[in-house]
């Protein structure tokens, strides 16, 4: 069941969205991705589902490459490492990151040289050139909006956790009261 994370509908409903990432997805190591955690809460995966889902929706609205916005979308976070233990790039994690994925992405995958600079700079500014093309400009805010909803839902979650254990707590505290009268 493939959904982007404030969307209540089945991607693959869309089918123009799906019709750009189907072979991707259908592809072993973007599948691998569900394996690394990535940001609280969150698979690498369904990360990059969301990013991909939602930077397709809003360069379709504003008449930009669609496509080009959901493939990049998908790629733009393909490495195989957990990026807080990996010794060599650790501290350099934001920068170097999106070298790799798009390493990764192009010895998988016929990538274009939009989706490229898409991946390449999807952390502008902290990657040293600027972008080249509008999409990867909202490539960059649509992961930050993404990575912000994805914390922001694990919050929720263990908020709405921890009233349910302090109501079932309270609960109990009551049931024990009323037993002793």
């Amino acid at each position: 069941m493939l959904k982007a994370i404030l969307s209540r509908k089945e991607l693959s409903e869309n089918s123009e969205f799906y019709s750009y990432i189907g072979d991707l997805l259908n592809c072993r190591d973007i599948r691998e991705l569900e394996n690394f955690a990535h940001h609280i809460g969150t698979s690498r995966l369904q990360h990059s589902l969301n990013v991909s889902y939602y930077n397709f929706l809003l360069c379709r609205f504003l008449r930009l490459d669609a496509k080009a916005a959901a493939r990049a979308g998908l790629l733009h976070d393909l490495f195989y490492y957990d990026r807080k233990t990996h010794e060599r790039i650790r501290n350099r994690h934001p920068a170097e990151h999106a070298n790799v994925a798009l390493y990764n992405a192009s010895m998988r995958f016929s990538i274009t040289e939009l989706e490229g600079d898409m991946i390449v700079n999807h952390m502008w500014p902290a990657t040293p050139h600027l972008p080249r093309h509008a999409e990867t400009f909202v490539i960059t805010l649509v992961d930050k909006f993404c990575a912000s909803a994805e914390l922001s839902s694990y919050l929720w979650r263990r908020f709405c956790e921890k009233i349910k254990k302090s109501e079932k707590s309270a609960m109990t505290k009551l049931r024990k009261f009323r037993q002793r009268i």
